[in-house]
């Protein structure tokens, strides 16, 4: 009696594993599929490189009669900053210029002076997108050595260079004096100083960037959901009561280690149809994404077939009962991609490689 009660737990915890692995799978899938519209949609309107220059037009030129670069709402990242209000240089495939340019004289300066002499140091690392700058990303090393070069153009005294900056009205002018100030007024000490600096203010400028890209994909989590009537409840008493259902899902993640890093370079990258094509098509996902306003099957002889679903996929929107379901799926989804990996990387003991 005591062999047959283990063996009926055994076989139960068997059941509740792979229901926890059909879950993880599913949902870490609808969650890469999430990060990839997102990157899609952020490479396209160039919004990180936007970001950024936004950021520095703030620095070093500061607010023109506009108001700050920098957007207030997320509804301004994806509407002034990307088609409004481009704040970034002219791209210009001319080296950096031998010698560093000054601060101009206040009377002659324009609204991106200092922003112009940075970008003439740092632009041998750049490359067009549509006319403008697609640098998106500048090490704190690069930016403080350019710095120095701006200032050495003083004839090295960084004095005067500061001086320039205050009588310009530039916002750099303060960040750069305490940390002149705080370096003892040291060359070297200056630079380290403001490579740190740069620094802290590239991981407030990401913690904000990923502060308003949350509601983003907070917003493409509902989509996705809705798009495919994802019903997180419906789906796991599927996987309870169909056990040749739930072998095909469960065997999805016995892919190894290097699932996560294959998953994220089809889903996360620049075509994440690529993700839904090959990843998507194994026969127990499809099933899984069958109720989609859009469905596609994946015969094993000829090319996939496309399905309007768009009575039943309303009919089914509309049923309150699946209401709980869509919830829970997309809660789920706000959780992120590396979670749910990380779910899943623990159920199966796959093991990060070092």
């Amino acid at each position: 009696m005591g062999v047959a009660r283990r063996v009926y737990q055994g076989a139960m915890l068997s059941v509740y594993v792979d229901l926890a692995l059909g879950l993880a799978v599913s949902f870490l899938l609808l969650s890469l599929l999430v990060s990839g519209l997102n990157e899609a949609v952020v490479r396209l309107l160039s919004i990180r490189s936007k970001f950024l220059w936004a950021y520095l037009r703030d620095t070093l030129d500061g607010a023109d009669l506009n108001g700050s670069w920098l957007p207030a709402r997320v509804r301004d990242v994806f509407t002034r900053l990307p088609f409004l209000r481009d704040p970034r240089p002219r791209y210009s495939d001319l080296p950096a210029p031998p010698e560093a340019g000054v601060v101009p004289d206040p009377r002659a300066k324009a609204d991106d002076a200092v922003i112009k002499l940075l970008y003439e140091r740092v632009r041998e690392i750049d490359h067009a997108k549509r006319g403008r700058t697609s640098i998106a990303d500048i090490p704190p090393g690069r930016f403080s050595v350019a710095v120095m070069e701006l200032a050495t153009s003083e004839d090295g005294d960084v004095e005067r260079f500061l001086a320039k900056l205050k009588a310009a009205d530039s916002p750099l002018y303060g960040h750069l004096k305490g940390v002149w100030e705080t370096a003892q007024r040291d060359l070297g000490r200056f630079r380290q100083g403001v490579e740190t600096w740069f620094d802290g203010e590239m991981q407030r400028l990401s913690l904000l960037y990923k502060r308003y890209v949350k509601w983003v994909l907070a917003v493409l989590s509902l989509l996705v959901t809705l798009v495919f009537t994802m019903d997180g409840l419906e789906y796991a008493k599927t996987l309870l009561r169909d056990n040749a259902f739930r072998a095909s899902v469960t065997a999805v993640s016995e892919a190894g280690p290097d699932a996560y890093s294959e998953l994220k370079a089809q889903c996360a990258g620049a075509d994440p149809v690529h993700c839904v094509t090959e990843t998507m098509s194994r026969p127990a996902l499809v099933r899984m994404l069958g109720q989609a306003l859009v469905s596609v099957s994946f015969p094993e002889q000829g090319g996939p077939s496309v399905e309007w679903n768009g009575s039943s996929w309303w009919n089914r929107l509309m049923t309150p009962s699946h209401w709980p379901g869509f919830l829970l799926t997309y809660v789920a989804l706000l959780f992120g991609a590396p979670f749910w990996w990380d779910v899943l990387r623990r159920v199966t003991g796959i093991r990060s490689r070092r």
